[in-house]
This record gives C-alpha cells, sequence and structure tokens, in this order.
C-alpha cells in the first residue's frame, strides 16, 4: 500500500496554510505518493476542516493540492468522514474503514512556503463510485479483510493469488493473532504505528 514496511499513509496529502497572514502558501508534499493543499483567507477555506466538509483538487496549485469545496459544487472530489489531530509520525493517524484519502494540515508561520506544524488530519472519502479505501479494494489504509502480497504490500483482493494472503487482525505480537491466521507477517518499525505484525490467511 499509503503506504519494516510503510503501508498507512502511502495515499497521504500535506496541507499548508499561513497562520499569522492567512494568505496562501505553496504546499509541501509529505512523500513522493502525497499531495498538498492550500488554504485562502476570506472564504470558507479560511475556516479549519470539519466532518462532513468537502474538498477536491486545487485548481491554483496543480493536481497534488488540494482545498475545500461546497458539496455539490464541480470541484468537490471528497468528503471528510473525520477530521483527527495531527501529527509528526504519519503512522500514528489511523482515519477510519472507508477513508480513500488522507490530507495532513500544517500551520506555517514567517512566511515559510515549506513545512510547518501538523495542525489536523482530514479523513475523506470519495465522492465517485471510486473506493480504494474499501477493504480488499487495493488502496486506503491497511484494515482487516485487506489482501497483501508476500512482501506485506496492499494488493487489490480481486487480483489476489496463491502467494498472496487476507488480513485477518493487525496486532502487536503474534501470539496475537486469530484462529486461521497462516502467515504472521512482521513489519519493520514505524514510529507511531498501532501494529507491528499483520496476521495473514488464506484468501
Amino acid at each position: 500500500m499509503a503506504l519494516g514496511v510503510v503501508l498507512a499513509l502511502g495515499f497521504g496529502a500535506s496541507q499548508v496554510f499561513k497562520e499569522d497572514d492567512g494568505t496562501t502558501s505553496a504546499p509541501s508534499s509529505s512523500s513522493s505518493s502525497s499531495a498538498g493543499a492550500s488554504q485562502s483567507s476570506g472564504d470558507q477555506e479560511s475556516r479549519r476542516w470539519k466532518k462532513g466538509d468537502c474538498g477536491g483538487p486545487d485548481p491554483e496549485k496543480g493536481s497534488d493540492s488540494y482545498r475545500m469545496f461546497d458539496c455539490d459544487a464541480p470541484g468537490a472530489t471528497f468528503k471528510a468522514l473525520e477530521i483527527m489531530d495531527g501529527s509528526f509520525m504519519p503512522e500514528s493517524v489511523q482515519c477510519p474503514a472507508g477513508t480513500d484519502l488522507i490530507i495532513e494540515v500544517s500551520i506555517t508561520y514567517g512566511g515559510s512556503d515549506s513545512g510547518g506544524i501538523p495542525s489536523e488530519t482530514v479523513c475523506g472519502r470519495n465522492l465517485s463510485d471510486d473506493h480504494p479505501g474499501d477493504a480488499g479494494a487495493g488502496g486506503g489504509q491497511l484494515v482487516e479483510g485487506d489482501c497483501v502480497d508476500s512482501r506485506a504490500q496492499e494488493i487489490a483482493c480481486s487480483g489476489a493469488g496463491a502467494a498472496d494472503h487476507k488480513v485477518l487482525g493487525l496486532v502487536k505480537k503474534k501470539s496475537e493473532c486469530p484462529a486461521g491466521t497462516t502467515e504472521p507477517m512482521e513489519l519493520l518499525f514505524a514510529l507511531g504505528r498501532p501494529y507491528d505484525v499483520i496476521c495473514g490467511g488464506a484468501v
């Protein structure tokens, strides 16, 4: 996956806005597969995100940037399922099931256009019928019901083969895996991740 093995936020995003004057700042990507977002003053972008808000790509910043939109606006592509605290440890952020993308919101001070202090995390679900975050669909954060290959990388269950496994549990120790586990997969250390073992079973 997002997205040891780093699985959780390979599909994440980072949003940067200036706390001091409210003007738009340049997005700062948190990883090679993450996206940025911008927030402007004087409109709905000037407030913090809340559950139920909608957003989409920011046409002024490019395809890897996001901003708020009214949910019925043509530019809206996702709705916030949950708003969580920001964190310097991306692996510690665990969004609800069905989350298709994660936007990490950061605050910058003093005119900086990069970096920033994580302030909140937007857990978004696509407004379209495309939901990679659903269990087994092959995207989003790893959850029970997903499938992984022999390298513990998430794959779509529809394309899983004999060497692949279904996730029966995400636990700290092998001994905590549920019945039916045939391949407990120990992951490399990731700061803040709430599990260290993927309990793999038959697909």
